[in-house]
């Protein structure tokens, strides 16, 4: 018996829920300082990394043509998916952790905690990653003078580690980490200017691409490229076209263009960094869901109109991967603009490198606030910034960016991102469709009466429900469910969402790894792949035909459950197409994150250690007096008409830096 209640015990603490209440909500010990606009700026220069400046050129010339246009489009709609399930998230729950906050407040804390520690992975080798390509791009401008300098002194000869180890990087990763401790406030400023120079540097690109473009770029005839391909290879023919595609606005297909989709998705990650600052922005509801939709559409109009101003410029086929803009601003009879490109491209890495460490110091802070990672990376300076986190991060970062290779390990980045996206695609599914989504008021104050109405609709719900909620499980709730949410229909959608994750991995692997056979038409891979799609398709429509809660928040992501499945589809195969090696190295990251917490995560969460009963006590007492004077104006104004407020909506608690 005992054995039995101990596992119990273990399981429950892998799927405890982190209890938010209105007044964790209100009170922050970080500087409510930052604007909508400054999370738009730190959105696009996150996302607006250099591949805006080196992307289009590498995608056109490999696989889309002049049809990477399309290209950016469908890759930025993939984006806006997963964008619009951080923008309720981010609208429901405006506190720092971004998905680990919202996976925890959801799924519960053991998924919480593979999203942050991936989360972690993902920025520290986006840091690291940045800051070499600044120091590389830089000392292109040296004619390389710097790498020169220590591959002669310097040299490392050894598996995995750099050619030569970066003091210039670590100096940057250093001195941003000294900005960042300084306050947001000044980051914000920084991250504007270098933001606001990056994108006149596109504009000024886009300008002397139409005026300088050719639309004949985009009309190249199948048969001049053959022979283009005979006088560069000998051959005109391959499998009967040239090798540089059909010609024409898609030269290698509408297939060519999708491939080219999926590579440019990675273009538009980035804008999750945003979702990090709930407790730093003022008005967190409204400002967070504008400032990520805003960003994405700012930066796939910059995609956009770069991509179309190289491909007028250049045929496709001529681009140079490396420095596709330098090389088109040659050709053109413009090469001294390729100065004003070097400028835009170190401007953009800067604000990248920002956009990277930004967010990571809050995801190291708000675990260990939790309790999953050690406290004191919970510290927060006088100015109300995570000085302990965002050194430590540093500190980290700039060692990876210091000793080893990082082109290894950047596909590691897209695991922690992708599997991210999905999660909060699923707990968006999932909180949805809950019975109520009220937040507990452990507290009483005017200040919250305006959320009575949240309580008060609630506690109807439930009590029309009540009866459904004790008949237990039945097929009805299939077919037929009630007018409102229960917890069978919410335990049922929960379990139906976790089936929908096994069904489309299982659709990514057969698309991936048996599309040949497929292809050849085998019995066996024509059925398994229609038994996945009816799946898949019945358990859709099962969750959308179950009552969705009626509360409304300052945003809710349209299309549900449609929109939140095709970014869980998008999201997962993605992940597929990543090579073996990187989930070897995976594992091997996660294996070191499961050590950390069940040695010392599970065992310090605040979820699993009761609350000080003191505390509580003190609490209670200062509020019964409160209480007891306001009763007879909450029994007057009971007699008018109450003003219905939105739940999650309060006045925040500002704080000045």
């Amino acid at each position: 018996m005992i054995p039995c209640r101990a596992v119990l015990t273990f399981a429950r603490c892998l799927i405890r829920r982190k209890i938010v209440t209105l007044d964790s909500l209100e009170d922050s010990k970080l500087c409510r300082c930052l604007t909508t606009m400054d999370l738009i700026a730190l959105g696009v220069g996150s996302t607006l990394g250099a591949g805006v400046y080196v992307l289009a050129g590498e995608v056109a010339k490999a696989d889309s043509g002049p049809s990477i246009v399309v290209s950016f489009l469908i890759a930025a709609l993939a984006s806006v998916m997963a964008g619009l399930c951080y923008a309720e998230f981010g609208a429901r729950v405006p506190k720092t952790g971004s998905a680990y906050l919202y996976t925890y407040v959801t799924v519960g804390e053991l998924w919480a905690f593979i999203t942050g520690w991936n989360l972690i992975l993902s920025y520290v080798i986006g840091t690291s990653s940045v800051a070499r390509a600044w120091s590389g791009t830089f000392d292109e401008l040296l004619s390389k003078q710097i790498g020169q300098f220590f591959k002669t002194y310097f040299k490392m000869n050894y598996t995995g580690l750099a050619e030569y180890p970066d003091f210039f990087a670590v100096c940057l990763i250093l001195l941003l980490a000294g900005l960042l401790s300084f306050g947001v406030k000044e980051s914000a400023w920084v991250n504007k200017f270098f933001t606001a120079i990056n994108i006149l540097v596109l504009l000024f690109v886009m300008v002397a691409g139409f005026v300088k473009g050719n639309v004949a770029n985009w009309k190249i005839s199948e048969e001049f490229l053959k022979n283009i391909s005979a006088s560069a290879r000998g051959s005109s023919f391959e499998n009967g076209t040239s090798v540089y595609g059909a010609g024409g606005f898609m030269p290698y297909g509408f297939a060519g263009t999708l491939a080219g989709a999926a590579t440019c998705f990675y273009a538009f990650v980035g804008f999750d960094c945003i979702a990090t600052t709930g407790e730093e922005v003022r008005n967190p509801q409204k400002a967070i869901p504008i400032g990520i939709v805003t960003s994405l559409l700012v930066c796939f109009m910059a995609y956009f109109g770069v991509s179309a101003a190289l491909t007028l410029m250049m045929p496709y086929y001529l681009l140079d991967e490396k420095s596709p803009l330098p090389v088109a601003f040659e050709y053109v009879g413009w090469g001294p603009a390729k100065y004003v490109v070097a400028a835009g491209s170190l401007c953009a890495l800067s604000t990248s490198l920002l956009g990277s460490m930004f967010p990571l110091p809050r995801i190291l802070f708000a675990m260990a606030r939790d309790g999953l990672l050690f406290r004191f990376l919970a510290r927060v300076s006088k100015r109300q910034s995570p000085v302990a986190a965002t050194l430590t991060a540093g500190f980290i970062s700039a060692v990876m960016a210091f000793l080893f290779d990082l082109k290894a390990l950047v596909d590691m980045m897209s695991i922690g991102t992708l599997m991210a996206y999905s999660l909060v695609a699923a707990c968006v599914l999932i909180l949805r469709y809950q019975p109520g989504l009220c937040y507990e008021q452990p507290k009483y104050s005017s200040e919250k009466e305006d959320l009575g109405s949240c309580t008060n609709g609630a506690s109807k719900s439930e009590s029309q429900v009540t009866m459904l909620q004790g008949q237990g499980f039945s097929l009805r709730i299939l077919f037929s469910p009630s007018a409102l949410p229960t917890k069978q229909s919410a335990s049922l959608v929960s379990f139906l969402v976790g089936f929908l994750a096994f069904l489309v991995l299982g659709l990514s692997i057969l698309t991936t790894y048996g599309i040949e056979d497929i292809a050849r038409l085998e019995a066996w891979s024509l059925a398994l792949l229609a038994l996945f799609l009816v799946l898949l398709v019945a358990v859709v429509l099962i969750i959308w035909k179950q009552p969705q809660n009626q509360q409304k928040v300052a945003f809710m992501v349209p299309f549900l459950p449609f929109l939140p499945v095709l970014s869980i589809l998008v999201n997962i195969y993605l992940m597929v197409q990543l090579s073996a090696d990187t989930w070897v190295r995976f594992s091997i990251w996660m294996a070191l994150g499961f050590l950390i917490y069940f040695a010392y995560g599970i065992r310090h969460s605040l979820e699993g250690n009761p609350r000080d009963e003191e505390d509580e006590e003190d609490a209670y007492s200062d509020n019964i007096h409160a209480a007891a004077e306001e009763k007879s104006a909450i029994q007057a104004n009971d007699q008018h008409p109450r003003n219905l407020s939105l739940p999650f909506i309060f006045h925040e608690k500002t704080s000045e830096c």
